[in-house]
């Protein structure tokens, strides 16, 4: 194994594979994964987007002189590694199968400095060569703490971009109607609230956001619509403030209170909870995108 290998750490998605400690880790927790699956994605991430070929693959595994059944064993190899990925050879995300001559990465990937011996990561520095693509890159960018629950692009299913771009259109004209219906009704918003504790400062913190959010909605629709530069990036770096004012706009059913009755406004609402996430997962999956297909795996 040369230098350049000990020397590095791979990471691509939600993955991370240090070449000098043997490990593969996903969302820093290790996965087990034997040693020649190891090395044959060592071989994979050195060489991405490249043709890996079964003899390739042999003679790293096996030195020369060695008697084995080499077809059954890069096989072996192979299969123990898409299991330890999640990745499926009809639907690669990462492994991707070519008929009679090898295998091939098709994920992007980033080639990072390595750990010290403390444990503390050390970020890659200006003549760092990072082999990623737009995806990893714009994701790498808006990395914050939801990355460590939330979903991320290799957890999305692959989706028509027509079907994204029209979903989040949708979205957005949903809450551009939330906003625009409460400022016309505020007479009876504000009957609606009389009753309630602190109703003054809720009216009014409902008024002033419903007043905000409409150019911000108005924003998000035309990046989409007109293919924003870095779309993806700025509507990340703006979700956690949509997520709190999303949340607090997912009661927005009981503003009908006058026209629908208390079941009916808690099950709207229950849905609406799930909208922000929703957002956030169309992004991910393409929206906004002139060419989704650049920033994920080929099939």
């Amino acid at each position: 194994m040369n230098d350049s290998r000990q020397a590095t750490i791979y990471r691509f998605g939600i993955f991370e594979a240090d070449a000098t400690t043997g490990e593969l880790r996903r969302k820093g927790v290790r996965i087990k994964l034997h040693a020649q699956p190891f090395q044959v994605l060592s071989l994979l991430l050195e060489r991405p987007g490249e043709m890996l070929t079964r003899e390739d693959i042999c003679r790293e595994l096996w030195p020369d002189g060695t008697f084995v059944d080499y077809e059954h064993g890069v096989n072996s190899a192979i299969n123990r590694l898409r299991e330890a990925l999640g990745d499926k050879a009809a639907n690669p995300r990462f492994i991707e199968t070519l008929a009679r001559r090898g295998y091939r990465f098709v994920a992007p990937v980033e080639r990072i400095a390595p750990r010290v011996e403390t444990g503390v990561p050390i970020l890659p520095s200006a003549n760092t060569s990072p082999i990623a693509g737009p995806a990893l890159q714009s994701q790498a960018t808006s990395a914050s703490v939801f990355d460590h629950f939330l979903a991320t692009t290799e957890d999305l299913p692959r989706t028509s971009h027509a079907v994204v771009q029209t979903l989040f259109v949708l979205l957005q004209l949903m809450y551009v109607g939330f906003y625009v219906g409460a400022l016309s009704n505020l007479a009876e918003i504000n009957d609606l609230f009389s009753p309630l504790p602190s109703a003054t400062p809720l009216f009014y913190t409902m008024m002033l956001t419903a007043a905000l959010l409409i150019p911000v909605r108005i924003f998000l629709l035309c990046a989409v619509l007109f293919y924003a530069p870095r779309v993806r990036q700025k509507f990340l770096r703006l979700w956690p403030l949509l997520l709190l004012c999303d949340i607090f706009w997912s009661l927005a059913p009981f503003l009908l209170l006058h026209h629908i009755n208390y079941g009916f406004a808690l099950a709207c609402t229950t849905l609406l909870v799930y909208a922000p996430f929703a957002q956030r997962s169309l992004i991910l999956m393409g929206a906004g995108e002139n060419n989704p297909a650049s920033s994920r795996p080929h099939l």
